[in-house]
């Protein structure tokens, strides 16, 4: 894949009406705490929860798309007011769905991810993003990497670029 130059980025990041986030390891630093009784917990950035505020304000629609099934994924986007789909086995089919229910087109979509399971979907909207500790195949496919990793504020620097090729304050 060509990598495109700088300014044909901003020009694409120009055109998001929607950015959908990978959970594990976007929003976290992709590890987990186990506890005895088996319950996890994850470690975030609260810095991410004010750059996405920020984000929404500008009329980008987010969504955050997990494979993983443990409740603190929905427990974090309740709290930061995200629509969420977890549990999910079939990412490209929920993008697939996203275009159609809103009427977008695939440039239209960016997609922060991270990990193999998410080159589907990176592959088809018009803007891969990925964390800068992103798995090889993953930095292989996207036009723009963030330099924090996953749970230290990436999601947080996506949103400050969007804004920012936007030209909306940050």
């Amino acid at each position: 894949m060509v990598k495109p130059s700088k300014k044909e980025i901003l020009e694409r990041a120009r055109k998001i009406k929607m950015i959908i986030f990978d959970f594990d390891g976007v929003f976290t630093d992709n590890r987990v705490l186990v506890f005895e009784d088996g319950k996890e917990a994850v470690f975030c950035n609260r810095g991410d929860g004010h750059g996405l505020k920020l984000l929404k304000e500008t009329g980008i629609s987010i969504l955050v798309l997990s494979t993983e099934a443990n409740p603190v994924v929905n427990a974090r986007c309740k709290k930061l007011n995200l629509r969420c789909v977890q549990a999910c086995e079939n990412k490209l089919k929920v993008l697939e769905n996203e275009i159609q229910k809103f009427n977008l087109k695939a440039d239209e979509i960016a997609y922060l991810g991270n990990d193999v399971n998410d080159l589907e979907c990176l592959r088809a909207v018009g803007f891969a993003a990925c964390v800068a500790d992103a798995h090889s195949s993953v930095l292989k496919c996207c036009i723009y990497k963030t330099a924090s990793k996953g749970g230290n504020g990436a999601v947080r620097e996506f949103c400050d670029f969007i804004m920012e090729a936007n030209n909306k304050k940050g």
